[in-house]
């Protein structure tokens, strides 16, 4: 007689293994980001913003699910397999066009004036309307480009990568797709060296991540890598190293210098000479030649509001420019209180970026959705409900004017009810943390 085979425990059943939960959420992630490639070409009809919320939570759910469903497995995540489905959602962005966005033909721009003067700074595109040496491919580019009136606000760093591109296929999006893609995936490889990988999973398949960098190729997340690298290499005591990569991803974008005292706390002296040094080296040839980044930005810093918090709220009862410097003022004291407590006591840690680019962009006039590419990764160091919540709520800023198609709001206005609803949920979720950081204790 054959011995009975053992019968499972109850509840127990062994479909549900990490690799079947990660595999099946990957695959349904794959066919949103797949429609949403669709959609983007008009394939549901004129882009518009109800089908694009949908298929944000199409791709969400699953994002959330798998990551809920892994806290069962916490020690059998299978990292390459949640690497290798990022790969595919990114991948998917490179079969679609930018949605609600125009930046991308000012990184076209910019590299085509790179190659051809040595500089993409100190002219601003529309000086170049009436040039009739301007190939046609770029004064098609040329015409779509945003605010042609005000010089490029993108720093040096960004301005090779958009140079490279430009020299693979000239007035093409897809090369600097996928120069940003390898760097995003670069970034999630280093977050696998500090944070469990099913938290890494929070950062690898987020919708805000996928949609910012491989379906609209914002640099942000190039500077984000630099800065993450430069805290890795400060840690495993290669302070000039870490000086030299701090120092590009300011030359990505001056957000980082929010994070240079602390990635350089206690480095020594030659380690600021070195960062002092590297940012000299990167500003300098294009300073010779007539101008940086710097001019825009100051331009942009003094003028432009979107989706601001703090700083849109207090400008009701205060002048804009007393705003800023109260607001500014704050930051100050609570950045530098972080600073002392940080340098004195956590100095072997990573900062927290989150709480530092969070306090940053509580106040920033302006706050776009790719902004939240700077905090994001140390949201995967430091896990929280808000960090996560603000990654999709931030998403809401796209419902402005323009992209309702109503003609009684200004096209980049957006709706009474919108920034109550989207910095609410983010409150929310902060409060949440609060109490149960509390209820732990």
């Amino acid at each position: 007689m054959a011995p009975a085979l053992p019968r499972p425990l109850s509840g127990q059943t062994s479909r549900w293994t990490p690799e079947f939960i990660v595999d099946t959420g990957g695959f349904v992630c794959v066919l949103g980001h797949l429609a949403l490639a669709y959609y983007s070409w008009g394939g549901l009809g004129e882009p518009s913003l109800a089908p694009f919320f949908a298929l944000i939570g199409w791709v969400a759910l699953p994002w959330l699910a798998v990551f809920a469903l892994l806290a069962k497995h916490p020690d059998g995540v299978p990292v390459g397999r949640l690497i290798i489905w990022a790969v595919a959602f990114r991948v998917c962005g490179l079969f679609g066009v930018p949605l609600f966005e125009d930046d991308y033909f000012r990184y076209l721009w910019d590299g085509y004036r790179f190659a051809e003067t040595g500089t993409p700074y100190g002219w601003a595109p529309a000086a170049s309307f009436a040039d009739d040496t301007v190939p046609a491919a770029f004064q098609r580019v040329l015409d779509q480009v945003n605010y042609p009136d005000v010089p490029t606000i993108y720093g040096p760093t960004t301005q090779f990568v958009f140079l490279l591109g430009h020299l693979v296929a000239p007035a093409s999006l897809w090369p600097v797709q996928v120069l940003l893609l390898g760097i995003d995936i670069l970034l999630i490889r280093l977050l696998t060296t500090v944070a469990a990988p099913r938290f890494v999973l929070l950062y690898a398949w987020c919708p805000l991540v996928i949609k910012e960098i491989a379906f609209t190729a914002h640099p942000d997340g190039l500077g984000a890598c630099l800065l993450v690298a430069a805290i890795l290499l400060r840690h495993r005591e290669q302070s000039r190293a870490a000086a030299v990569c701090l120092a590009l991803a300011v030359g990505a974008k001056v957000f980082a210098l929010l994070l240079v005292p602390f990635v350089l706390a206690r480095a020594g002296p030659k380690a600021w000479i070195a960062f002092a040094a590297s940012v000299a080296l990167l500003y300098l040839p294009f300073v010779i030649q007539g101008g940086t980044d710097l001019t825009a930005l100051a331009l942009v810093a003094a003028s432009w509001e979107f989706n601001s918090a703090l700083f849109g709220l207090l400008s009701q009862w205060l002048p804009a420019a007393e705003t800023k410097w109260l607001l500014g003022c704050v930051l100050v004291v609570i950045g530098g209180t972080y600073w002392l407590h940080y340098s004195r006591h956590s100095a072997g840690q990573i900062p927290r970026g989150d709480w530092i680019f969070g306090c940053f962009l509580l106040a920033a006039p302006v706050i776009n959705p790719w902004y939240a590419l700077w905090l994001l990764p140390f949201a995967v160091v430091y896990p929280s409900l808000w960090a996560w919540t603000a990654s999709l709520a931030m998403l809401l800023s796209y419902v402005t004017g323009l992209n309702l198609g109503v003609f009684d709001l200004e096209p980049f206005a957006h709706p009474h009810w919108l920034r109550p609803l989207e910095f609410g949920l983010i409150l929310t979720a902060v409060g949440v943390d609060i109490w149960r950081r509390r209820s732990m204790v």
